[in-house]
């Protein structure tokens, strides 16, 4: 770098120019120190939840989009994937209200890797494994995964593509030689990169075990590793999380009878392990479970196999009101004795970790979505839950997925329905909300009642889409690795069904949807509610300006501009379900509409 500077320079700026200039070329020395052979990854070090669901920089370049998480896939080789989809960093979709747009999405771009001094007789190969759709939507026939390198003269160059239309459950695993003196530079890099829809969670293409190295060949597919891989079942009976003030009534009855998981075997030799189990309480630092396991068991070369711990009920926190317990496996092999990749220590994909929380809310799911699951217009989902002592509703938390259009601020109802032998029965509370998304991927919206609900045994939490174009309807998150799809029940006109009660009704997994207990109820003396309070909304939206309504309770409709001016006011004649709102302009409009019980807010859009 030449730090030379004109002579006409003031000394005191030349001296204060030199000071910078030297530093910006240390810090540029630093940021693109090539990394050495062999470069390895399975994205097992990443914990999975918000700010940790991304690609380490000690190998990554920043500011990918992938997203690095132990649900997305199914049958991985271990612990920890990255997803490609149409969803950036941050969990929003590359182009929103643009549904059918298509172009590059995620890219998953290596640091500098020092390939300089190498020949092609030096047999450098790169090899992953890779999966199409897992848990996620499929890719089609048109999207696409391809792998580039990174040659000397700074272009990037595609060396391997897959194309979308055969989706799997199974991994496959893929070399690539690099044959070419014009990538043993040392600069070299290699991306992943998908190709499909952009505007929301499709088109999923899942990648594992990234091993890079000298000296391979295609025959070496073989890892001496045996590593932990499924994410850990539930630690509570019957939920992913409970109140404190729940959990310590019978501490027995709600923890699991067993957690378990699996290992795989990537090597081609069986192997003896152990593995030890152990619950930490985050919140007090508190270990309250320390269970080794002191027979070796064998496994099979090329396997996989089950593990079960048992958990033991914890009966004791102090004064705390609330408690995390993370339950941990970790397997206990030999991977760090004569490795198969020198430098690596394998030993770091053999510990796998949840978390119960024990705070204030109610879940079934386990934090990570891996679809967004819509209701139709006019279509009722309702989640069951059972408390072992009254409480009181205070509201609820949720997360929704951004996906197609934006919906922030569309209108939804919420309620609160009893019980009735196993369904729900009468709703007991209604409230109407705006769609708000959370800041990150798997995030939660706080909504809170206006008014707590007491409740007591079983009680149903249920939500209804107030819109009828499919341009409006929200996703909720839909966790499929939850064991609990028979809590969930469905309405589509007149009657209630349990989930998985027949072939015709069989979503495997939870919404993600989580009562928030410990509120208070109000005192204030009001009215007999009536004994089913009813959705006010109109339809369709977007509208030409003809909108209908089903709900015959509605006694007045005021239409008010996106300023805040009253345009019009329809008082709705006995029998009339239907108005004429042709006259009015294209835009946004908000329609109050109001009966003797309630006052929602609906955003209409015009049309023509």
């Amino acid at each position: 770098m030449n730090c030379s500077l004109p002579v006409s320079v003031p000394n005191w700026l030349r001296a204060g120019l030199l000071i910078l200039l030297v530093g910006l070329a240390a810090s540029t020395g630093r940021a693109q120190t090539p990394l050495q052979l062999p470069f390895f990854e399975d994205f097992s070090t990443a914990a999975g939840y918000p700010g940790l669901d991304r690609p380490s920089q000690d190998r990554w370049q920043s500011g990918s989009g992938v997203y690095i998480n132990n649900t997305m896939a199914v049958n991985h080789p271990t612990v920890g994937v990255a997803s490609f989809d149409g969803l950036n960093a941050n969990g929003r979709p590359y182009v929103q209200n643009n549904q059918l747009a298509q172009g590059y999405t995620d890219t998953l771009a290596s640091r500098s890797i020092n390939l300089s001094g190498l020949a092609v007789s030096d047999s450098v190969y790169l090899s992953f494994y890779w999966q199409s759709r897992g848990l996620g939507e499929a890719p089609d026939p048109g999207d696409s995964l391809t792998v580039q390198f990174l040659n000397s003269s700074g272009t990037w160059q595609t060396v391997w593509r897959v194309e979308g239309g055969a989706p799997s459950n199974n991994f496959t695993q893929t070399f690539i030689p690099i044959r070419s003196a014009v990538y043993m530079h040392n600069a070299f890099a290699f991306r992943f990169r998908s190709y499909g829809r952009e505007s929301g969670p499709f088109d999923t293409w899942n990648i594992d075990y990234i091993y890079l190295n000298k000296s391979r060949t295609v025959g070496d597919r073989f890892v001496r590793d045996v590593a932990v891989r499924q994410a850990l079942t539930p630690f509570l009976r019957r939920y992913t999380a409970m109140p404190l003030s729940q959990y310590v009534v019978n501490p027995t009855a709600e923890t699991a009878d067993s957690v378990r998981t699996d290992i795989n075997n990537l090597f081609n030799n069986f192997n003896f392990t152990t593995f030890r189990f152990t619950v930490r309480d985050e919140v007090s630092g508190q270990l309250v479970q320390d269970s080794p396991q002191t027979n070796s068991v064998l496994i099979p070369s090329l396997s996989s196999q089950r593990k079960a711990a048992r958990p033991l009920p914890v009966t004791s926190f102090g004064t705390s009101t609330s408690a995390v317990l993370r339950y941990t496996v970790n397997l206990l092999t030999t991977d760090d004795q004569n490795p198969s990749i020198p430098g690596v220590n394998l030993r770091q994909n053999d510990t796998l970790s949840a978390r119960a929380a024990l705070a204030d809310y109610y879940a079934y799911d386990d934090g990570t979505w891996e679809y967004g699951a819509q209701v139709g217009p006019r279509e009722r989902w309702a989640v069951r839950f059972v408390v072992n002592k009254a409480d009181v509703l205070a509201g609820f938390r949720a997360c929704i997925v951004p996906f197609r259009t934006n919906q922030s601020g569309q209108s939804f109802s919420m309620f609160v329905y009893s019980n009735a032998n196993g369904r729900p029965g009468t709703a007991i509370y209604q409230q109407s909300f705006s769609t708000q998304y959370p800041s990150t991927r798997n995030g939660f919206v706080d909504f809170t009642f206006t008014k707590g609900v007491a409740v007591s045994d079983t009680f149903y939490l249920g939500y209804q889409q107030t819109t009828s174009s499919d341009t409006t309807i929200f996703r909720l998150g839909f966790d499929k690795n939850s064991p609990f799809g028979n809590q969930l029940f469905y309405n589509g006109g007149a009657t209630w069904e349990q989930n998985l009660s027949s072939s015709a009704l069989s979503l495997n997994g939870a919404f993600m949807i989580r009562p928030v207990m410990g509120g208070k109820v109000d005192t204030t003396p009001t009215a007999a509610e009536p004994e089913q309070l009813e959705t006010l909304a109109v339809y369709p939206n977007p509208t030409s300006g003809q909108i209908r309504w089903d709900n015959p309770r509605i006694n007045q409709i005021d239409v008010i501009s996106s300023s805040g001016r009253l345009i019009q006011r329809i008082e709705p004649g006995r029998g009339q379900q239907s108005a004429d709102l042709s006259q009015l302009p294209d835009g946004l409009y908000l329609l109050r509409l109001m009966s003797a019980q309630q006052t929602v807010t609906q955003k209409v859009l015009i049309q023509h």
